[in-house]
């Protein structure tokens, strides 16, 4: 599993001529790979993830499409936790 960290508040993400520092054109570099989970139904009970994981829903209806996962696990179970957004 990657993990996606995001700059430093206190650090500045621009050059003094404009162009993007390293550190963040690396957030955008590993971003962009961050695949988001797919299938039919709801993943809960179903799908294991690490918090912060999205998942969508290919046969959902507008309001029911996706889904984060918002607990690391509940009573132990790491395919629960996961919230409709």
């Amino acid at each position: 599993m990657q993990f996606l960290f995001p700059p430093d508040p206190t650090v500045p993400i621009v050059t003094d001529r404009g162009m993007m520092v390293d550190r963040l054109r690396q957030f955008f570099v590993d971003a962009s790979k961050l695949p988001i989970l797919s299938g039919s139904g709801s993943p809960e009970g179903v799908i294991a993830a690490e918090v912060t994981r999205l998942y969508m829903d290919e046969d959902g209806t507008s309001g029911s499409v996706l889904y984060i996962k918002q607990k690391t696990d509940i009573s132990g179970d790491t395919t629960k936790g996961w919230i409709l957004i």
